[in-house]
């Protein structure tokens, strides 16, 4: 019979019973973002709960467990002696900026979402298969308010700068595509501050498509379209000085098809901006990285199983630097640079290359 010991049975119970109440917590705090509901205690608090039920729109009963559940795990502080709940600025600051690209409470409201495909991803494994995205209806929303958050904080001016040459390019009129554009918010950014330059962004979700067009609509742009195509099938030759891809990748079904689509698309000479997560090749590696257990979870609940759901790869969120770099030059681009913005702390930013032009 194995022997136990004792005291790291003891401890690791009281850790298990510490990921239960922070579980617990991440929906809380879910649920606070989506409703504006620690907005509005950043914002109204030190107050009571009929006070701040009032000034979020919201049931004071149900605002009051809400209230008591995040005091309870030290995210919100109470005095007994007035009733009043408080938000510190210490940790607003983490939690409620709507237009920074560092909330981790809208970060969380993927755990919510994912935790409605739990018992169909159990039949997943014993089957296989995977889950497509007519499973994730928010999906699409939530990424790309995290998404235009993102860009909106440094998208002009942290993340342009510092890929070489992509300033003068766009400025004196070249042509740019993003895959797997999304709601269109990157390229409509780079399209009103370039207006010499032509932009496309690709996606395979015809909703997230009209409201890219909806936003250049009301922006007034005349250079930036958008197209529902599926980018493993882009087919276009040398028709763009730069490609992007934020966060795009490593949920495609057939990432090797989508990079060398690229690089097939690029000019001689051209730029590939592939924006992607923070992580290394083999979860050996990944150990010390905060959020790595997150990952791996995103990756399981949706990234992954959204590829094998169209029979392909399953690469999953953390496919990681090294296995990025090999892939990117297995597609034919070259002098693959991989570098961190700090208005991004969540994703490595990738800068290839595509031979010619006077390169090798």
């Amino acid at each position: 019979m194995t022997s136990i010991d004792r005291d790291a049975a003891k401890a690791f119970q009281r850790r298990m019973v510490a990921v239960m109440n922070d579980a617990a917590l991440g929906l809380l705090l879910g649920i606070g973002d989506e409703l504006g509901l620690l907005e509005t205690l950043a914002r109204t608090g030190p107050a009571d709960s009929a006070t701040l039920a009032s000034a979020a729109g919201v049931d004071e009963r149900y605002l009051r467990e809400w209230l008591d559940g995040i005091v309870a795990g030290d995210v919100a502080t109470y005095d007994p002696a007035t009733g009043r709940y408080a938000l510190p600025a210490e940790r607003a600051q983490c939690l409620t900026p709507a237009d920074g690209p560092v909330n981790l409470a809208r970060s969380l409201k993927m755990l919510t979402m994912l935790a409605g495909v739990e018992p169909e991803l159990r039949e997943r494994f014993r089957h296989g298969g995977g889950l497509g995205y007519e499973h994730y209806p928010r999906f699409h929303a939530l990424m790309a308010e995290d998404a235009a958050a993102t860009h909106d904080a440094g998208l002009l001016d942290v993340v342009v700068p510092a890929v070489p040459g992509l300033h003068e390019r766009l400025s004196a009129g070249g042509t740019l595509a993003d895959v797997g554009c999304g709601s269109g918010h990157a390229v409509n950014l780079l399209a009103r501050a370039y207006p010499d330059s032509r932009f496309v962004g690709y996606d395979l979700g015809a909703e997230a498509i009209e409201a890219a067009r909806a936003e250049a609509a009301e922006w007034g742009l005349t250079n930036a379209v958008f197209e529902v195509r599926d980018v493993a099938a882009l087919d276009v030759e040398a028709a763009y000085d730069v490609v992007t891809a934020f966060d795009a990748i490593h949920d495609q079904a057939f990432p090797d098809r989508v990079l060398a689509g690229i690089a097939t698309a690029l000019r001689p000479g051209g730029t590939f901006l592939m924006v992607d997560i923070k992580a290394e090749t083999g979860v050996e590696n990944n150990l010390s990285l905060p959020w790595a257990t997150y990952l791996y979870t995103l990756s399981l609940m949706h990234c992954m199983t959204v590829s094998l759901a169209a029979g392909g790869a399953g690469l999953g969120t953390v496919w990681g630097r090294q296995t990025a770099v090999r892939m990117l030059e297995d597609a034919g681009l070259v002098d693959v640079e991989v570098s961190e913005i700090r208005t991004d702390p969540f994703n490595y930013f990738y800068v290839a290359r595509k031979p010619g032009a006077g390169g090798s």
